[in-house]
Order: structure tokens, then sequence, then C-alpha cells
């Protein structure tokens, strides 16, 4: 992305404006720099709404200043939704936002990720089963991602931080702001271990539209959506109605019929949602949708030279392709920029595969990346 780029995604993040609309524009022209130098007029031709050039002429030099001042350092990166670095996963949603600011390590958005959300006030059972689900899930491999709120998120992202693996966390908020105050610390954690996530335009502030909003991106990047506890009015009851709109897999664990904040599990297992008592029943239930969706990457990136046979988990052996990704993987920690340098392969192609290899145990995930089992 050119200077001049990033300044016009920038006065973009202010503006309120489908990524639909930007996506139909950049197919007719070159740069999105352009989109500035055409007249109202010429604007509405095609399609946008009237007042656009009024509202992109008030995003001010001072205010683009102030943004770019965020960026610096390495670890902060702004990422439009025709960037190669933008989550496949979320890029299938209707509503995708039209950019992501992250800081942290923006790879782990096109890693599998599974969305662990639940109540703000949960019971001491509910911490615990939220802290080792995602304890277990996090140590197979997944990328733990949840909204970084009180109660089951904070309790999802720590068990995953102690246990030294990645999480992914989507604010509500501008990420020059952390809300809650009282996960700052954690919230710096998640940037060394892990990545913070927001669409919103740096100094936005809380706002109750926001959070359905980050609910949408939590659901639409991860794999499959827990929901540890929640009351029957929720946000999490809204992630998983995401999760579902957009096919994606939803899980609930059962509680107690005089626990109120299971009757929002139990009428999400009363809609067709799948009761879940362990972790393993998720690893087994998504093992199946990674090795078919790592076998469509393979097919759609003609990886492999022909069709790839479909195979169980139980049954999957090498082929030459996964072979050779692990001969880029060092039995010493091995950082994703050198797996991706060293297989000339795609990130989004990378990532499928590295979890696929990493669910049936020929690698393990490390703070800074991967390493090859010895055995």
């Amino acid at each position: 992305m050119t200077h001049d780029e990033k300044r016009a995604w920038l006065a973009l993040s202010h503006i309120n404006i489908s990524s639909n609309k930007l996506q139909q524009f950049l197919e007719r022209y070159s740069s999105i720099c352009e989109l500035f130098e055409l007249s109202e007029k010429q604007l509405v031709q095609l399609g946008f709404r009237a007042g656009l050039k009024e509202r992109l002429d008030n995003v001010t030099d001072d205010i683009i200043e102030h943004d770019l001042s965020w960026f610096d350092s390495d670890n902060k990166h702004l990422i439009p939704f025709n960037s190669p670095d933008y989550p496949a996963l979320l890029k299938e949603v209707e509503s995708a936002p039209k950019l992501l600011f992250v800081q942290g390590n923006k790879e782990l958005l096109n890693q599998y990720q599974i969305a662990i959300v639940g109540s703000r006030n949960p019971t001491p059972q509910g911490k615990e089963n939220a802290a080792n689900f995602a304890k277990t899930l996090a140590q197979a491999g997944a990328v733990i991602t949840s909204g970084m709120a009180l109660g089951v998120d904070g309790c999802a992202h720590q068990a995953a931080l102690d246990q030294g693996l990645p999480t992914v966390a989507v604010a509500g908020t501008g990420l020059d702001r952390v809300y809650p105050a009282s996960h700052k610390d954690m919230a710096q954690d998640i940037v060394e271990h892990g990545a913070l996530v927001s669409e919103f335009a740096l100094g936005k502030g809380v706002r109750a539209s926001h959070f359905p909003a980050r609910n949408r991106i939590i659901a639409g990047m991860s794999l499959g959506t827990l929901v540890v506890e929640a009351a029957i009015k929720s946000g999490s009851l809204i992630t998983a109605r995401l999760a579902m709109e957009q096919g994606r897999e939803v899980f609930a664990i059962p509680g107690s019929i005089h626990n109120p904040l299971a009757r929002g599990c139990h009428a999400l297992i009363k809609q067709g949602v799948k009761l879940v008592e362990t972790a393993e029943e998720i690893i087994e239930e998504l093992q199946a949708l990674a090795l078919w969706q790592a076998q469509s990457w393979q097919t759609s990136n003609n990886l492999g030279g022909g069709e790839t046979q479909k195979r169980s988990s139980n049954e999957f052996e090498l082929d030459d392709d996964y072979q050779k990704l692990m001969q880029v993987i060092d039995y010493d920690t091995t950082s994703m920029d050198s797996i991706i340098d060293r297989s000339g392969l795609e990130i989004d192609v990378v990532s499928h595969m590295l979890l696929l290899l990493e669910l049936n145990n020929h690698i393990v995930s490390v703070a800074g990346g991967y390493q090859r089992r010895s055995d």
C-alpha cells in the first residue's frame, strides 16, 4: 500500500460507506485514491449516496496526520478488504467491514479461529468452562477469538495467553482506546502474543451500536462459535445468530435449569445448535470442516496437480504439497513469515494447511510460529 493509498483508506475509515460499493469502484478504477478525485455528480453516477464528496472533504489533513501518528511501530497495520492480509472467512460475510485496524500479529487473521463468547457476569462454573474449553482448543491449534469484554471473553483470552498461545480480540472502539479500562494489561498481552482488531476509526469511543457490529466480525472470522453462558437477551446470542446466518458452526454448553445464564444456551440448543460437553467434541466437529476447507483451498489454488480425494481426519496422510510444507518448518521455532517465504505459497493457503498439519499432530503451534514434532 502506498502512502497516498493509506491516507485515502484512513479518510474512508471516518465515513460510513459499504465495502461492496468500494469493491465495485475498484473493479472500475485502479486505485482507491481516484475516489477522491471524482466530482459529486460522478460519485452519484457510480451509485454512491449524495453528499459523499462533502463528507470526504470534511476529513481534514489534520485528522489524517493524527491517525498516521498511531502507526508508530511495525506491529500496527491497516488492512482494507482488498488486501491479501484481510481474513478470508470474514470476506465471505455480506456485511464485511471495508477495512480493519490491527495491532499485533496480522497473520493470525487468516489462521483458523474459534470464537468463545458469553456473559459479562458468568457463574464460577461458567468462568471455569470458558477457561478449560479455551485452553484445550488453543492447544489443539485453534486461535481463540473473542471481544475482550469482562466475564467469559476475558477468561477465554487469558486461558490462551496463560498457555503462551495466540488469541485475537475484536474491539468495539478505535484501537487507540481500551475498553473496558480494567483490561488494559490484557490488551497489551494480546498485542504481544496475538492481535487486537477493530473496524472503527482511531478515536472512536464506546457506543452501544458498536458491539453488535463487533460481534459480526468475531463470528465472521471464526470457523465456529462457542456460547458458554448467556441470558435470553444478550450480545452473545447476537453473535451466535450472526454465526448461524453466516453458515458457521455454533456450539452451546448446557447448564442447570435453575441458572438464568443457561437459558440462552438452552434456547440455542432448541434451535438446533450443537450441545457440547467437552472441547474435544468441538475439535472433532471442526476437524472435518478444516479438512474439507483445506482441500477446497488446495483444489482452487491448483495444489496437488489434480482433484483432491476426500479423506477423514483419522486417515490423513501427507501428500506431496504437505510434505513440501513440512520441509520448510524446523524443529526449532519457524515464524509464519519464514514459512511463507520458503514455501512460496499465499498466506491463506499456508494458514489452512498449517492448521490441518497441527490438528493431525505433525507440527505444534508455539509463541512466534510453529515447530515440527520430533516424532
